[in-house]
């Protein structure tokens, strides 16, 4: 991965959230592709891993549902060996790491980390 290839991963990253178009999204992650936020612990509950395609767009579906304000503002975003960090500004104005590990063209491994100890980072209205 390199800083041109990062950032174009980056901005079309951004514009499929704020298009709330998952299929877009989830086109960069492999079948087997595992997701570990604390927000999907609050949102599905389980300790906040997701594991598979399939569980990821049921993750997102309901964030989606349950923030349907959510818009990202990319920050910057970070090269590492098949890795790309991008941090961003959420809705409510909250920082947030997210971290790609790939294999190929493909995400393998994502993580969610928040800044804070805000109790819900995402701003997800109760279900």
């Amino acid at each position: 991965m390199d800083s041109v290839s990062a950032r174009k991963f980056a901005a079309d990253w951004e514009a499929a959230w704020n298009a709330h178009d998952l299929d877009a999204l989830l086109a960069h992650f492999a079948d087997e592709v595992t997701f570990r936020s604390p927000v999907a612990a609050q949102l599905v509950g389980g300790d906040g891993v997701i594991r598979g395609k399939e569980a990821l767009r049921a993750y997102w579906s309901e964030g989606l549902r349950r923030i349907p304000d959510l818009r990202f503002e990319v920050v910057g975003t970070y090269v590492g060996v098949d890795c790309v960090v991008i941090n961003y500004r959420n809705q409510k104005g909250g920082l947030v790491n997210e971290v790609l590990i790939f294999d190929g063209p493909l995400v393998v491994e994502g993580y969610g980390a928040y800044l804070g100890d805000d109790a819900n980072p995402a701003g997800a209205t109760s279900d």
